[in-house]
């Protein structure tokens, strides 16, 4: 007859409570700094996403040019930045009606509608350019 013998109790014991409860703490910790950095990560991006447009691009482009034209003109921005309009006024800018000064005062305005809200920027800047002439009938 054969008698079998049972491993000590020390080899066959498992975890203990405490072990475990903290083992389930650290992963509790690292999932919770996971999905932060995944939470914060997704806010950026949608961020990012969104598109601010303003009177800057125009300004940028009016300044390249040494004429300008006194009066209103208006826009779109077309595929580039579809649902935003852009008006344009340029005025001279005279000091007691005295001669042309060669200052212009142009004012900008864009509006738009950026995903449900209405978007709009203004800017004025003045833009010294002696070349410049009145457009026909103003």
């Amino acid at each position: 007859m054969k008698i079998r013998q049972h491993p000590p109790a020390s080899a066959t014991r498992g975890f203990t409570l405490l072990e475990v409860t903290i083992a389930s703490a650290v992963l509790a910790v690292a999932l919770f700094a996971i999905l932060t950095l995944c939470s914060t990560n997704m806010r950026t991006a949608r961020a990012l996403g969104r598109v601010h447009v303003d009177a800057s691009s125009l300004a940028a482009q009016l300044s390249l040019t040494n004429r300008l034209e006194i009066g209103e003109d208006n826009g779109n921005f077309g595929d580039m930045h579809p649902g935003y309009t852009w008006s344009r006024r340029i005025t001279e800018y005279k000091v007691n009606d005295a001669e042309s000064t060669g200052l212009f005062l142009v004012e900008f305005e864009v509006s738009g509608d950026a995903g449900g809200r209405v978007d709009q920027s203004r800017m004025q800047l003045m833009l010294y350019r002696p070349d410049s002439v009145r457009r026909a009938g103003r």
